[in-house]
C-alpha cells in the first residue's frame, strides 16, 4: 500500500536534496505498518507529484523529543517545527528511505479521478503509472 502526502515545494526540495530525512506529522495513516513507499504532492506553486520515498519506519513521539531526536535532519527551523505542532502531546516522524525523483512532475489531475489535494494524505493504487522514477540518491 502507498500513499500520496502533501508536502510544501520547499520540504520536497528539501527531501531530494537529502538535508531533510525525516517528515513530521501530527497525524498518520491507520495502516501504517502497510505502507512502504510515499509519493510527493508538492504543494502550491508547484501542484505536481514530483517522486517517492521509501518509508523506513515511523516513529511516534511527543514533539520536544522528535526534535531533540532529529533535529539535525528535520529540514526545518525549530520555530517552525514546533508551530506545526503547538499544543500537540504527539507526533509522527516518517524516517525517509530511498528516495526517487520523477523525470517529469506528474499532474494528479491525469491520474487520479475526481482529484483533490489532501489536507494531509490519501491512499493510493499502484495501477495510477507513478512508475517513471528516476533514482535521486
Amino acid at each position: 500500500m502507498n500513499v500520496l502526502l502533501s508536502i510544501k515545494p520547499k520540504y520536497v526540495e528539501e527531501i531530494i536534496k537529502g538535508n531533510k530525512r525525516y517528515e513530521f506529522r501530527r497525524s498518520i495513516f491507520r495502516h501504517r505498518e502497510d505502507v512502504e513507499m510515499v509519493y510527493m504532492y508538492s504543494t502550491s506553486p508547484v501542484k505536481k507529484i514530483v517522486g517517492s520515498f521509501m518509508i523506513e519506519t515511523i516513529i511516534e513521539d511527543h514533539p520536544k523529543n522528535l526534535w531533540k531526536e532529529f533535529k539535525e535532519f528535520a529540514g526545518t527551523t525549530e520555530e517552525e517545527f514546533f508551530n506545526y505542532f503547538i499544543s500537540k502531546e504527539k507526533g509522527f516522524a516518517i524516517v525517509i528511505g530511498e528516495t526517487a525523483v520523477f523525470k517529469e512532475p506528474i499532474d494528479p489531475k491525469i491520474i487520479i479521478p475526481d482529484w483533490v489535494p489532501p489536507q494531509s494524505f490519501r491512499y493510493i493504487d499502484e495501477c495510477w503509472g507513478l512508475e517513471n522514477e528516476q533514482s535521486s540518491r
